[in-house]
């Protein structure tokens, strides 16, 4: 054993010193787990224990003068003791030859005689110390900053001053902050007592308060810093008598911002000067500060403010406010409170074995959030391919070696301190297992397989690894099981891998028994990677494979994205962007281009840019936009920038406030309210209305009040009685005052009305009873000098008390609806104001039966007298419109024929819009008030018909609802996903599944598509998904050619005109395990270097299936009926021929004559006239020997059978093209080329080329016959013993036969 071992080497064969070494060897794994979190581990274990190896104590920040002594502290704990070594600024001191430093036999430096000059500063800087133990490793402490006083210079000195008995009286000398502990001041040149009257400021600052004559004298600050005494300019501080007299109030001392520590305290003063003597109270936040209570608030002199043991709750804004009965002044600051980094979470040690991965965890808090650096054995860990930095400030080390065993420190930093915390990595052997359950700092990918493993069979080296998908950055691996486990249900197994020529290697491990094959990510494009994969049982690891060499794919060498992209508003109308040259350009930069977005939209706009910066104008005004920039070279796009996101700026409003409306109060007050102008014409913050009204007789005279904040509604006040007013609001930003509304007009009473008591009855009431429901009418109380705050209207069968609906007052009538039919109702009325509820009037009916059609106008029970008829009524509304706006707003515009020609109102009339959608049917109104003549109807559906009616009141008289007028919002994005997404296998196609959906329930117009997304890793991103796009009206999609026994996960998204709504769900499906030799793990058979892929429909993973059974008798009857056509056509040909006339043998003759004139080798033997030869990936003709009888006949090359049988024609294709090859596809190459065939779906042209040759003599009569192959048949043409096309060469004749015959 290991610990035995080392043992005997020191205290040679003494049993006893052994023995004890072996009992403190027990006991230190123990401590080391008590301070690592790890559990102790005997030395008969065969493992080794973690090192205890830690700072006790460690250097602090200081600050020091010139001439002084310092001492750094620094003690480290370890067994055996540790070597401490110092850094200065990151280098090494050499200690052993320094006169001035030393080392301390703790570790501390010690440095006397500080020197510290205006060119020459040896001693300030960072120090850090550095403990290492050999053969463990090296740990470094936190830095500490030496700070060595500046030479003494003052930023300001005291001045002569005066000041009244009583008051308070402010000193200034100032000096560097280094300095400030060193200033003492001094009055007639004898050292100043400080106390709660006489205090001195951080900043060095003398305050006296309630100043009495003895405080008379000259003051001097003195600095001494080491050196020599540093004396200010004296000034003379005279003390008046109290002159009785009020003087106004000065500030003599300001608070200024401050920045503060944790635990620090900090000073905000504040000093004032007044006659009276003013008072000092602070506010922070609006919030009154009580200092007497307090403990940790302290008053100061002269009023300034101290917090002692600063708190990040302290921080805000802060203030100084001045009173001394007269007047009131005030000052403010703000404190700003950071923390040092402190850590949430510490490395802890672990226990690896080589290949694995393994990730140190550090979670560290701080303000400023502080930055995270990691350090190995005292050496700065630089990231690289092998040591990242993820999830912000975590380590993780990739393929671990032997090398990377130490101590490993994260060490935390911002401007306030640093820290570190660290851990130690033991790498263990393979076969030794690692101790406990593996710990949360090793990854997914290495956490299986560490239980220990028991004696029996290794499995063998598994079989057959091949690279089955290749890609850039990617790449997937299968084998088959080892020959000694055949079946291989409980095997696991672990990929190794690495660089070509680099000696760390990676490993991944399968994610469940039984699985043979792994996904490599994270690659990198064109490079050579070593793979080897190893199987493990419950014995152990068994043999590896033998090692297999694969090169990634070449990625096109495309710009990386512009840095430092920067956005800023120019105008309300306008956004600059500017940006660098990307650092990874991959060649020239051809241009940019500039997308833009506006926040809330969808719609993307672009612009090509040459430069580094361009302008967009034409803006919406105080609109949020996005922006990103891609560069082009001359592969294409590059990597898009991050988006930034900025606005423009603000401007006065475009457009005047909405809604306008005035509510008379009383005779000298009228409440007006409005609604902000539409969102798109605001232009910025709101941050106030302008209100201007005056009298309708004098619109010369305006007055104007000012409504701050978001506040829609204010009461004017103070008017005249019974007196016409004039009112308008225009909307404010910090721009300026944007329109105003039109005029609106209402008239106060002549007298007040009283709400001391509730109003009394209602004067009327009338109920018209239908089917399901009841119109209730009625008439105000006859007493009108009471208020009236609107009606409480009580209904139900039997008795009124079952519903209550309250209305406002100025309503005169309501219909009830939802009744049932047939029933006897009880209706109350009472009208109510602040006071409380009146008297009820009361009133019953009858609802009419469901076939009652009939139009009573009035049918009551036990009426004891004649019902008063309801005032005549004003005339509807007439030419109301809707115009839509946007996907949720219609503005509703009407006429009202009541009024003059221009269409004014003068009066007290009121319109109700109400609108309502017949979707659900049971949908009931919506209603609203207005006071012009339209009205901005806002929070609609998208894509929804609405309908709109108005109706006008004017005092009791109200009119009938106006002809309806409908509108249909706009559409919008899909703002919910499918739904009811289902995945089911196919029956008898295992390899293919069927997904179904249900359109989005807010599908916020007509859905135009779907998209499918899948994939079979849930966690990746969603462009590396692979999309199948869907037509709008389908709710089903078959995906075929999936891999067996595979989870896939699908995710569907939905669009129509606007653009893309939100995914759904994830939903997982696993496809079934294949049957039979096709099961997991088997090939497919062997279908012979001449198979070609089908290329029918009945194979497209995506298209309508085709019977394959209907296209081969389509093929068979064409070809059938071709084939008949040709033996009747050679029959007829031979049967003429024969029948040559005398003429046409002398034709013949002079065609010999002509042709003659070439010159040939051999004699009219040799002579090999053209002939048809079909060729079985080719139709082409070429010439054959002349056959030795009389009658020569076609040869027997078969003509194919259907169009899978006939290769498209290629220029430069050759016989064995079409052999093709896949040089990273495995066994699963077959089926990727048939799915590729079946989704070309191609249809071959029959092409027959001509050898180019000179014509020759024909040795007797022959007929040349033009076939012209169509679908429907084969039409022969005489060629009248002429060859055609003499000229062509090797030309192509699509669908051409030539049939020659001899005579």
């Amino acid at each position: 054993m290991a610990a035995e071992r080392g043992a005997r080497r020191l205290l040679g064969t003494s049993s006893f010193w052994l023995c004890c070494l072996l009992l403190l060897g027990r006991r230190a794994p123990g401590a080391a787990a008590a301070r690592s979190g790890s559990p102790p581990q005997s030395p008969g274990s065969g493992v080794r224990t973690f090192t205890p190896f830690y700072f006790l104590v460690e250097p602090v920040d200081t600050l020091s003068s010139r001439g002084s002594s310092v001492i750094l502290n620094c003690s480290a704990y370890s067994e055996p003791s540790p070597k401490i070594e110092w850094k200065k600024d990151g280098t090494f001191l050499n200690l052993v030859s320094d006169d001035r430093r030393q080392l301390l036999p703790d570790g501390s430096l010690f440095i006397t005689n500080v020197v510290h000059a205006k060119h020459n500063k040896p001693d300030e800087g960072y120090y850090q110390c550095v403990a290492t133990v050999e053969n463990l490793g090296t740990i470094v402490s936190r830095t500490a900053k030496l700070i060595v006083a500046s030479l003494p210079r003052f930023a300001s000195q005291p001045e002569p001053s005066s000041v009244y008995a009583g008051n308070s009286a402010v000193l200034n000398c100032e000096v560097n902050a280094d300095l400030v502990p060193f200033v003492r001041w001094e009055q007639n040149r004898q050292p100043l007592l400080l106390d709660d009257r006489v205090i001195k400021l951080p900043s060095g600052t003398l305050v006296i308060s309630n100043v009495t004559e003895r405080d008379g004298g000259l003051y001097r600050c003195v600095v001494e810093s080491g050196g020599p005494p540093k004396y200010s300019d004296e000034a003379e501080l005279k003390v008046l008598p109290d002159p009785e007299v009020t003087s106004n109030l000065v500030f003599l001392k300001q608070p200024s911002s401050l920045v503060r520590v944790i635990g620090q305290s900090a000073v905000l003063p504040c000093v004032a000067l007044g006659l009276p003597t003013p008072t000092i109270r602070w506010m922070k936040n609006e919030e009154a500060l009580d200092t007497e209570s307090s403990e940790r608030l302290v008053l100061l002199a002269g009023g300034s403010l101290e917090i002692s043991d600063v708190t990040e709750d302290d921080a805000g804004t802060y203030f100084c406010i001045a009173d001394n009965g007269n007047e009131t002044i005030e000052a403010q600051a703000e404190l700003t409170v950071q923390a040092q980094p402190e850590f949430l979470k510490q490395p802890t040690n672990i226990y690896a074995h080589e290949s694995m991965d393994i990730i140190f965890e550090c979670e560290v808090t701080g303000k400023p959030a502080p930055t995270v650096k990691w350090v190995k054995n005292g050496d700065m860990v630089i990231p690289s391919d092998y040591f990242k930095i993820v999830k912000e400030h975590n380590l993780q080390v990739l393929g671990l070696v032997k090398s990377d065993e130490g101590f490993y420190q994260c060490i935390a930093e911002n401007d306030v301190g640093n820290a570190q915390a660290g851990a130690q990595l033991i790498i263990l052997e393979h076969d030794v297992a690692i101790p406990t359950l593996p710990p949360t700092s090793l990854t997914s990918a290495t956490t299986d397989h560490l239980a220990p493993a028991t004696t029996g069979p290794l499995p063998s080296a598994p079989r057959d690894v091949v690279a089955s998908l290749v890609s850039t950055r990617f790449i997937k691996l299968t084998w088959r099981t080892p020959a000694s486990d055949p079946h291989g249900d409980n095997l696991t197994y672990s990929v190794f891998y690495t660089k070509e020529g680099i000696a760390r290697e990676r490993v991944e491990n399968t994610s469940h028994p039984g699985e043979m094959q792994v996904t490599i990510q994270n690659l990198m494009p064109a490079t050579v990677y070593i793979f080897r994969v190893m199987a493990q049982n419950k014995h152990g690891s068994g043999e590896s494979s033998a090692p297999l060499r694969v090169e990634t794919q070449p990625e096109v060498q495309l710009p990386g994205p512009a840095p430092n992209i920067r956005a800023y508003a120019t105008s309300p109308t306008s956004i600059t962007v500017t940006w660098e040259t990307p650092l990874s350009g991959n060649g020239e930069i051809q241009n940019y281009k500039l997308y833009y977005m506006e926040k809330g939209t969808d719609k993307e706009q672009d612009v090509d840019v040459s430069s580094h910066s361009h302008t967009i104008n034409g803006l919406k005004k105080y609109t949020e936009y996005s922006f990103r920039v891609v560069a082009y070279n001359k592969h294409g796009p590059g990597v898009s920038t991050q988006d930034v996101a900025v606005r423009t700026l603000s401007d006065v409003p475009s457009a005047a406030p909405q809604n306008l409306s005035l509510e008379v109060r009383n005779s000298k007050s009228i409440m007006i309210h409005w609604q902000p102008p539409p969102p798109a014409t605001q232009n910025g913050q709101i941050t106030g209305y302008k209100i201007r009204y005056r009298k309708a007789s004098r619109k010369s005279d305006v007055t104007e009040t000012l409504v701050t904040g978001t506040q829609l509604s204010q009461l004017i006040e103070g008017l005249d009685r019974g007196t016409e007013y004039n009112f308008r609001v225009a909307a404010l930003t910090i721009n300026g005052t944007g329109p105003a509304t039109d005029w609106l007009s209402a008239e106060t009473f002549e007298s007040d009305l009283d709400e001391t008591r509730v109003p009394d009855v209602p004067s009327s009431l009338h109920v018209r009873p239908l089917v399901t429901s009841i119109v209730v009418s009625w008439t105000p109380p006859e007493n009108q000098n009471i208020v009236v705050r609107g009606y409480a209207i009580g209904y139900g069968i039997g008795s009124p008390h079952a519903q209550t609906i309250k209305v406002d007052y100025k309503q005169r009538y309501y219909t009830i609806e939802n009744l049932d039919p047939s029933s006897h109702y009880v209706i109350t009325l009472k009208a109510f104001n602040n006071v409380g509820e009146g008297i009820p009037l009361y009133e019953s009916a009858v609802t009419r039966p469901h076939t009652d059609t009939s139009e009573v106008d009035l049918f009551v029970i036990n009426a004891p007298y004649t019902p008063v008829p309801d005032p005549t009524p004003m005339m509807p509304p007439v030419g109301v419109q809707a115009s839509i706006l946007s996907h949720d707003t219609i503005r509703i515009t009407w006429a009202d024929n009541s009024l003059p020609k221009h269409q004014k109102i003068t009066d007290s009339r009121y319109y109700t819009v109400r609108w309502k959608t017949n979707i659900p049917a049971n949908t009931k109104y919506k209603n609203a008030n207005a006071t012009t003549l339209s009205y901005l109807v806002t929070g609609l559906k998208a894509n929804t018909l609405y309908e709109f009616s108005v109706m006008v009141t004017k005092g009791r008289r109200s009119s009938t609802w106006s002809m309806t007028a409908h509108g249909t919002t706009f559409e919008l994005v899909p703002t919910s996903p499918p739904k009811d997404v289902t995945v089911v296998s196919k029956e008898g196609k295992p390899r293919t599944i069927i997904v179904n959906w249900q359109p989005p329930s807010e599908a916020n117009g007509k859905i135009t598509g779907y998209i499918i997304y899948y994939s079979t890793d849930v966690n990746a991103e969603i462009h590396d998904w692979v999309i199948e796009p869907v037509v709008g009206n389908r709710l089903t999609h078959q995906i075929q050619e999936l891999t067996l026994d595979t989870p896939y996960y699908f995710k569907i998204q939905a669009r129509n005109s606007k653009g893309m709504g939100p995914m759904s769900e994830a939903v997982q499906f696993r496809t079934p395990k294949a049957s039979g030799s096709a099961g997991k793990g088997s090939r497919l058979p062997d279908l012979g270097s001449d198979y070609k892929p089908p290329m029918s429909g009945s194979n497209s993973p995506h298209g309508s299936p085709t019977s394959p059974l209907d296209s081969n008798m389509l093929l068979v009857i064409i070809v059938s009926v071709g084939v008949i056509t040709i033996v009747v056509v050679v029959i007829i040909a031979v049967f003429c021929t024969r029948r040559t006339t005398s003429h046409q043998k002398k034709k013949r003759a002079a065609c010999k004559s002509v042709n003659g004139s070439h010159k040939y080798k051999g004699n009219s033997k040799d002579v090999k006239p053209p002939d048809l030869w079909i060729h079985h990936e080719r139709l082409e003709l070429k010439p054959i020997d002349k056959s030795p009888d009389p009658n020569p006949i076609m040869t027997d090359t078969p003509i194919p059978r259907n169009s899978q049988d006939i290769t498209p024609v290629d220029n430069s294709m050759d016989s064995n093209i079409h052999q093709r090859r896949n040089s990273y596809r495995g066994h699963e190459s077959e089926d990727s080329m048939s799915t590729l065939a079946g989704r070309r779906g191609m249809r071959p042209k029959m092409m027959m080329p001509f050898d180019s040759q000179p014509p020759q003599p024909r040795t007797g009569d022959s007929w040349r016959v033009k076939a012209s192959v169509l679908f429907t048949g084969i039409f022969l043409h005489q060629s009248n013993g002429e060859w055609p096309h003499k000229n062509l060469g090797r030309s192509l004749v699509t669908k051409d036969v030539l049939i020659h015959s001899k005579g």
